[in-house]
């Protein structure tokens, strides 16, 4: 009989690590392929729910599929149309744009000049030229024409994998033999990430509508591209608040003025503090279940893998991927390094423990406090009342 080679810690640690590069290295050349499919993925995943309440109400599968197709496709052309078109009026634009920017230019060596200082080697800069910019609005809009080209193969793979999502369980269960733990972690992946995708749409929607609306009421040229763009952002975590507010105050600065300018920024610092800070972590409930700091590597580690998609969907393949080492004893470590801070379930009872009595001797002198405050305006009521009964 020929006895399994065992391998010793180090050398089996070296394997897995070697292959984590291969897969990494693998995807990372396939990116052009399996991006759009994880987005796809995504996408589908966000669309299950209203799939699921159209079929409970009596629809067939395939007249639901064709209404969520038809709404996607909506959805999609919209964004396509307007975007496409607010570029192409801010290409027209572009010259008044560099003749602003040449004055402001100006003014800011004047203003150097006046202050003493030599603004020496500081020029205009050449990347505001207006062939360079045009060249680069021009490529800009060729993307977002192979975006468009490329979302038409995104909706269909996304049907395709509505049509079989009802069937995958089932399906898994005779291929891999699947026990109930394993389907109820696989339930979890996607419940995790639905809910993540469902809640981070909803709260981009408000604030791509809230920047739309603040801008335009501040008369800042392609208030709708900047709310778009702010909608795609919001999704990119830690950074997307910066990014998305860069080229609206830029714009805003050449357009009209300083305390304009200034309002601009005010309204996007308001505007993703509220929603980003406040309500969505309200509504998120327990959190992602991952920590900052993974969340801020997961950015740069799919950026660096998968490209752009990679960024907006950095955190959801954090999650399934933390809930997927979860599920191994051997792999739990590296879970429970991604997972958030965990408490110290002892401080919390001893910390209440210790501030109950000081809390109870703090009220009771506030009590006493309020008593000597109070008592001689209580005698002198009770001496009016008495006089006024007699």
């Amino acid at each position: 009989m020929h006895s399994t080679p065992s391998f010793t810690p180090p050398a089996r640690a070296l394997i897995v690590g070697a292959a984590f590069v291969i897969v990494i290295a693998g995807l990372h050349l396939a990116a052009s392929v399996v991006a759009p499919f994880l987005l796809a993925v995504f996408i589908a995943v966000i669309a299950t729910p209203p799939l699921r309440w159209l079929t409970n109400r009596g629809w067939s599968k395939w007249a639901a599929l064709l209404i969520v197709g038809f709404v996607l496709a909506d959805i999609g052309s919209l964004l396509a149309l307007i975007s496409t078109g607010a570029l192409d009026g801010f290409r027209e634009s572009l010259p008044s744009y560099q003749e602003r920017l040449t004055l402001l230019s100006n003014e800011f060596h004047v203003w150097m000049q006046r202050l003493g200082m030599e603004p020496a080697g500081i020029e205009s800069p050449s990347m505001f030229d207006p062939a360079k910019t045009v060249a680069m609005v021009r490529s800009l809009l060729a993307s977002v024409g192979g975006l468009f080209s490329s979302g038409v193969l995104i909706l269909l793979t996304v049907i395709f994998i509505l049509a079989e999502a009802s069937s995958l369980p089932a399906k898994m269960q005779a291929a891999f033999n699947t026990t109930e733990d394993t389907d109820a972690r696989i339930k979890l992946v996607f419940d995790s990430i639905n809910q993540y995708m469902v809640i981070k749409s909803l709260t981009s929607l408000a604030t791509a509508l809230l920047v739309w609306i603040w801008l335009w009421f501040l008369g800042i040229d392609f208030a709708i591209l900047w709310g778009i763009l702010a909608f795609l952002f919001n999704f990119v975590p830690f950074l997307g608040s910066v990014l998305m507010a860069i080229p609206a105050v830029l714009l805003a600065l050449v357009q009209t003025d300083i305390p304009t300018t200034l309002l601009v920024a005010l309204g996007y610092l308001v505007i993703n503090t509220v929603i980003g800070s406040i309500l969505e972590p309200r509504i998120m409930g327990r959190g992602l279940g991952i920590s900052t700091l993974a969340v801020f590597l997961s950015l740069l580690f799919w950026g660096l893998v998968l490209g752009t998609v990679g960024v907006f969907l950095s955190v959801p393949l954090t999650m399934a991927i933390k809930v997927a080492l979860d599920s191994s004893p051997y792999t739990r470590p590296i879970a429970i390094l991604l997972g958030p801070e965990i408490e110290d379930k002892s401080r919390p009872a001893a910390d209440e423990g210790a501030k109950g009595p000081a809390m109870a001797d703090r009220l009771r002198q506030i009590s006493g406090l309020l008593q000597q405050r109070f008592q001689p305006l209580v005698q002198r009521f009770s001496d009016w009342r008495d006089s006024r009964r007699h």
